[in-house]
């Protein structure tokens, strides 16, 4: 079964995940996007082997802890090829300077739809969305969906930034999230949980 702590963190309060295996406390941290100093108590506290950061996408309230993690524990950095570019700082200037962001460092794996992160008796399997950026992607894993700024509780990613597409959005939610049991627990970058059958029935952007 999947354990994870939610830490929000940074002026846009995103959800930073340490999902990680009871038994073996392997780890990995979803979208470490600002506080790291927030962030590692948590983990120290809890006594997780962090195995790797893995981004849903390349936004830098998403991203601007990577280069924390990657230089205080060398761990690997997971993302989609086609949200590289959003990494460079110049591209996402204003916001990191809000949010005290260090540019992240280049990742050293893609993230490839269908493929699983393997770590103690943990499998999150990659499900490629795009649509609120081009890489986009989502983890899913024993009923639990991390779905990054795909699809919120009450609402979906916003598509106005470069590289969004509303009508990829759309056909990712329709055909990749919504398709999963209604059981399955919705775990977005911003916001509280929800869950698939929820936002079938109330979401107002999809329903």
């Amino acid at each position: 079964m999947i354990n994870y702590e939610l830490i929000v963190v940074g002026a846009l309060e995103t959800n930073c995940y340490l999902v990680y295996c009871s038994e073996s406390l392997e780890a990995v941290v979803i979208d470490p996007g600002a506080e790291a100093e927030k962030i590692f108590p948590v983990i120290h506290e809890l006594g997780l082997k962090l195995k790797a950061v893995l981004n849903t996408h390349g936004h830098i309230d998403h991203v601007g802890a990577n280069r924390d993690f990657k230089e205080k524990f060398g761990l690997p950095i997971y993302l989609h090829p086609a949200d590289q570019s959003l990494l460079q700082r110049s591209q996402q200037l204003e916001l990191s300077l809000l949010l005290g962001a260090k540019e992240p460092p280049p990742p050293d794996f893609d993230l490839v739809d269908g493929n699983l992160i393997e770590f103690g008796r943990i499998s999150l399997r990659v499900i490629h969305t795009p649509g609120h950026t081009p890489g986009s992607v989502s983890f899913l894993g024993d009923n639990y969906l991390f779905s990054g700024d795909t699809l919120f509780c009450g609402g979906v990613g916003r598509t106005d930034l470069p590289g969004g597409s509303w009508r990829d959005l759309e056909r990712s939610i329709r055909e990749k999230i919504l398709t999963l049991p209604e059981t399955t627990v919705v775990l977005p970058g911003h916001g509280p949980a929800t869950t698939v059958g929820e936002e079938k029935r109330t979401n107002p952007f999809i329903t």
